[in-house]
């Protein structure tokens, strides 16, 4: 999880906007990344701790738990190894919207308060959000098992979902 207090001003009305952010449907979806990585992870570590990819759970909050038990066998901080290949790989995987972009910058102008959830580990989402260019946009990032919960409980009664592209530009009016 990051958090980054922003200074939004409230809409016209006083109120804010609302918005929680799925990060794979919405900004960019990192899953091919995150399956090349662990590609990479299961042959680079095979001699010293096999990893049997295919066995993994879908869920990347579920998968990741299961690479901490991996990890303890001589691996170490598989997390730093995963920000170090997305940083290196995501603008071959990721591609800013420009449409998607526009309505953040919207939202964001008019007072919005954002926050993007992904089932994705926290250092894939962090490389994600900056290669995509929302996370200055962004209040918070939610990352790993239950992060949809726990942005909706950060934004508070009210807010929106945006699980598509067409509803976030929906949203941004």
């Amino acid at each position: 999880m990051i958090r980054r207090v922003s200074a939004s001003s409230p809409l016209p009305d006083g109120s804010a906007q609302l918005v929680a952010l799925d990060l794979d449907a919405v900004l960019g979806d990192t899953r091919e990344l995150w399956a090349d990585w662990l590609a990479d992870v299961e042959r680079k570590f095979r001699s010293i701790a096999q990893l049997d990819v295919a066995d993994l759970p879908a869920d990347r909050a579920a998968a990741a738990a299961q690479l901490d038990t991996w990890a303890e066998r001589g691996i170490g901080d598989w997390r730093a190894q995963l920000e170090r290949f997305a940083e290196d790989h995501a603008p071959i995987y990721l591609r800013p919207d420009p449409a998607v972009n526009a309505a953040l910058r919207a939202l964001h102008a008019a007072g919005a308060r954002l926050v993007a959830f992904t089932d994705a580990p926290e250092p894939l989402a962090r490389v994600a959000t900056a290669q995509l260019g929302a996370t200055r946009r962004l209040e918070a990032i939610e990352s790993g098992a239950g992060a949809e919960s726990r942005a909706l409980a950060l934004l508070g009664s009210g807010a929106a979902v945006a699980r598509t592209r067409e509803a976030l530009r929906g949203l941004a009016g």
